[in-house]
């Protein structure tokens, strides 16, 4: 199912964010200062000219004109305009845009931290008798708007309030806090991956043997763009290799590597089948924070496919690939841990991930369909720093799957993107420019499972 088509593209964060241009403002704070203290050096180094021997020897020839310099002198370093008063007019210009700027921040992340209180303050109230009558009519309310509005169609309804996943799983710690389990968010999901043993990836074909190649057109036509990305990203998920590696040669002859993430294929309760890497399992070990079988088999993958450590690499994902795809990214591409891999840009398309940390030297693309429910599963907007894009757009079909389908969704909003002259999303696709518009690219597809 499609929807009407693309619409309301919303961008947040990035180099035109918010976050971005706090760090303007904490920049030109820090250079102010600077400044002060450059010109107050000047301003008492000038003094010295007051007491300078051969000043003090005129004086004996031209008392008056001395006298005259003196005066001046003094009223240019020491006056009202002078250049002590105007050193200190700098530095304290300084200190302004340096304590702007910090409660600005300090706003926001109070404001972040009240919606998360409030929420669960909801789920603690929730369990008195109070609460449960409040809770009880709340839910008979939406209950008589379902059959009312919706025909019934609990579905469409919640589809077009994704926002009551954001607030029912902010609840949650809570209520459980409440009922005698102190909790919160994070212990919520590391606990919920406790119950999937991740195990060890299984990489088919493995190092060593020859990778099969893909020859369809989606595996042998260089990406122009962020929707041919997509579209690419989406060839992949209708296939049976779960993972695919492509190596972008560029008009110069230069090298840049690709890696198509898909979503989730298996949803499986814990102690069921375990043996996909793209199983409900690796979805909450992601979101906990943890590296996944699926994100060791994309490390083994790019050394399988004879990958440079120092070739820049772009990983794109789809709803858990996304997950996977920025987790890995903090692993691959962390300065601070060594990284083996030089991944620089991750592409996530409906995906939860305001929770996971990317390392500030790499460029993130979120894109999230704003009647989509995946992206609220973390109950957490993504950050909105200057290295970190989200855009949201409108494209309601009425069901879950339709919203957070690929192709007809995310793949037409790729392609408004492309068009767009919004900064952050210029700087995201200048920055990226070598993985697109290459000569030739070959596409290795592997599949990762759970030994």
């Amino acid at each position: 199912m499609t929807g009407p088509g693309v619409t309301n593209l919303t961008v947040e964060g990035g180099a035109g964010g918010t976050e971005a241009q706090y760090e303007d403002l904490a920049a030109l704070g820090d250079l102010t200062d600077d400044v002060a203290g450059e010109t107050l050096t000047i301003a008492m180094a000038s003094h010295g000219h007051l007491v300078d021997p051969n000043v003090v020897a005129s004086a004996l020839l031209n008392p008056g004109g001395v006298a005259r310099f003196e005066a001046a002198m003094l009223g240019a370093l020491d006056g009202p305009s002078g250049l002590t008063a105007t050193s200190a007019a700098i530095g304290l210009r300084g200190l302004t845009l340096q304590a702007t700027n910090q409660a600005y921040q300090l706003a926001d992340d109070i404001n972040a931290k009240a919606l998360e209180a409030s929420r669960w303050l909801m789920g603690a109230a929730a369990t008195t008798l109070p609460g449960l009558a409040v809770t009880g009519g709340t839910a008979a309310l939406i209950a008589a708007d379902i059959m009312l509005n919706y025909d019934g169609d609990a579905q469409r309804w919640l589809v077009e309030h994704p926002g009551m996943i954001d607030t029912v799983l902010g609840m949650a710690p809570g209520t459980l806090s409440a009922l005698g389990l102190p909790t919160d968010m994070a212990t919520l999901t590391d606990l919920a991956a406790a119950a999937y043993p991740d195990g060890d990836p299984a990489l088919d074909p493995p190092y060593g043997q020859p990778p099969v190649i893909d020859q369809s057109v989606h595996g042998t036509t260089p990406p122009d763009g962020l929707g041919d990305l997509l579209d690419g990203l989406d060839h992949r998920n209708e296939t049976d290799a779960n993972i695919d590696v492509k190596k972008v040669v560029g008009p110069d002859g230069t090298v840049s590597y690709i890696v198509d993430i898909p979503g989730t294929k298996v949803w499986n309760l814990p102690g069921g089948d375990q043996g996909s890497a793209n199983d409900f399992g690796t979805n909450v070990d992601a979101m906990a924070g943890n590296e996944t079988v699926l994100q060791e088999g994309i490390e083994e993958a790019l050394r399988a496919a004879g990958v440079p450590s120092d070739a820049p690499i772009m990983l794109v994902g789809h709803s858990q690939g996304g997950i996977v795809a920025a987790q890995a990214a903090g692993n691959l591409a962390n300065p601070e841990t060594g990284a083996p891999y030089n991944v620089t840009h991750v592409v996530t398309a409906g995906s939860p991930v305001g929770n996971i940390d990317v390392p500030d030297n790499v460029q993130v693309l979120s894109l999230e369909n704003s009647g989509d429910i995946v992206p609220h599963l973390d109950a957490r907007d993504n950050p909105a720093s200057d290295n970190r894009t989200t855009v949201t757009f409108d494209n309601q079909t009425g069901t879950a799957g339709g919203n957070h389908g690929i192709g007809g969704n995310y793949t037409d909003a790729a392609r408004q993107l492309d068009q767009s002259d919004d900064p952050s999303v210029r700087r995201f696709i200048d920055s990226a420019g070598g993985f697109f518009g290459g000569q030739e690219v070959t596409t290795y597809e592997y599949t990762v499972s759970r030994k």
